[in-house]
């Protein structure tokens, strides 16, 4: 009896388990997804854990989750929202992020269907109004480059739920304009979920005492939760922030916390390790530098140093490229000079379109976006600066029997060049 008990036990906190890294993944999950039945079952027990350890709450209806997941740095600026895979993938810019919020309240203005086409006129009349037009914010479906951005966001729509494409196809929008257009669904339930803030953006007046707020300020009193003074509210507070960046960044560094959350991960590392590490299966990595929750199986990430294709190969090798830098690192042309010896080395293996005269000048920037977004580097102006968990990709010639133990494979190995306190835990 105790066995089966054991066993029971042990595939309820794997379902947990799974769930959870599901929800960190993909913080809205909808009814026609797999997961959904398994993040609904553990929903009470993993809204309690989320809530203690993160602070972040978990929504639960009928037909989605939504994680409403807040981020530790609003500052932050290397993760944005894209839509597509491989040469398709399309990121948001400044632009197409207002666009998309603009969209978000014809929506909760609109009917139950609308067309792409007026989603669109909806967005010309929006961009009229002064505040946005003394900006610089210009939107007219007479040019193709705007049909464009339009179509992006709506994507992200579509792929968040909020839309359901009853008839028509974006790319015929994109070549003929209204005479290509496309009919949706609008999901009103899963749109008042988007938002995620403590605070109502209609509370951030925009007059009075809240008019001069510069747009990191209004962020901040979108996000800014009420902290008890006291000791155990404010430990609270921290544990949450730094549970948060544990699980959504790719590796927090002492360097870039305060004083009081240094105090506080020093203290607490181990326990709170421990916790993240049982609920989510992730490894816990911990440097001289700074500690970070490794994923094994690689689906917590959207961005992947090795991967497969030219982004992949062209990210490996300037990854091992920088790690052989200085402290001071590289400026970006003679970055983008590595890739246009690159682009002969490997013509053979690389897509066409990467060997291009003056493509080298944009792969350049996507690669360090990516290493940044990874935290492996650090832009300074017009310098790339490597961080501590570059190197990793440091390659070191393989060992023979006089100069130490060799490696298993005999191949070179990418070793981090981090000191290891492991042994003190």
């Amino acid at each position: 009896m105790d066995e089966l008990s054991d066993a029971l036990s042990r595939q309820r906190q794997e379902e947990q388990r799974r769930a959870l890294r599901a929800l960190l993944a993909r913080p809205l999950i909808r009814a026609d997804e797999m997961v959904f039945p398994l993040v609904r079952r553990h929903a009470a027990v993993l809204r309690d854990w989320l809530a203690r350890e993160t602070g972040w709450h978990l929504q639960s209806e009928r037909d989605f989750v939504r994680l409403h997941k807040r981020p530790a740095d609003n500052r932050d600026a290397t993760r944005p929202a894209h839509v597509g895979r491989g040469t398709q993938r399309k990121t948001f810019n400044r632009r197409r992020y207002v666009l998309f919020c603009l969209l978000l309240t014809d929506l909760e203005r609109g009917d139950a269907q609308i067309t792409l086409g007026r989603l669109g006129e909806g967005l010309g009349r929006a961009v009229a109004d002064p505040a946005l037009s003394e900006r610089g914010l210009v939107f007219t479906l007479d040019h193709q480059e705007a049909r464009r951005d339009l179509v992006v966001v709506v994507r992200l729509l579509l792929a968040l739920g909020v839309l359901v494409r009853v008839a028509g196809e974006e790319e015929q929008f994109l070549r003929r304009g209204l005479e290509g257009d496309v009919l949706y669904d609008v999901d009103r339930r899963v749109l008042s979920a988007l938002l995620v803030s403590a605070r109502g953006p209609s509370l951030v007046a925009l007059n009075g005492a809240d008019a001069s707020l510069d747009l990191e300020e209004r962020l901040r009193a979108l996000t800014e939760t009420f902290v008890p003074d006291t000791p155990e509210g404010r430990n609270r507070e921290l544990r949450h922030r730094l549970a948060r960046r544990l699980l959504d960044d790719p590796v927090v560094y002492w360097a870039d916390l305060d004083e009081d959350e240094t105090a506080y991960l020093t203290n607490q590392r181990g326990a709170m390790v421990r916790r993240l590490q049982q609920a989510t299966g992730l490894v816990p990595e911990v440097r001289a530098e700074g500690l970070a929750l490794v994923d094994p199986e690689g689906e917590l990430t959207d961005e992947k140093v090795p991967a497969e294709g030219t982004e992949g190969h062209l990210a490996l090798l300037m990854a091992e490229r920088l790690a052989e830098a200085g402290p001071e690192g590289v400026g970006l042309d003679e970055a983008e000079a590595w890739i246009q010896g690159w682009q002969s080395d490997y013509r053979r293996y690389w897509r066409k379109a990467a060997c291009e005269p003056g493509a080298a000048h944009g792969l350049c920037r996507q690669t360090l976006a990516r290493l940044a977004a990874l935290r492996l580097v650090a832009r300074r102006g017009e310098r790339v600066m490597p961080l501590p968990a570059l190197g990793r990709f440091r390659v070191q010639p393989a060992a023979t029997p006089d100069d130490g133990p060799p490696f298993s494979s005999g191949q070179p190995a990418r070793q981090p060049d981090l000191v290891d306190p492991l042994a003190d835990e």
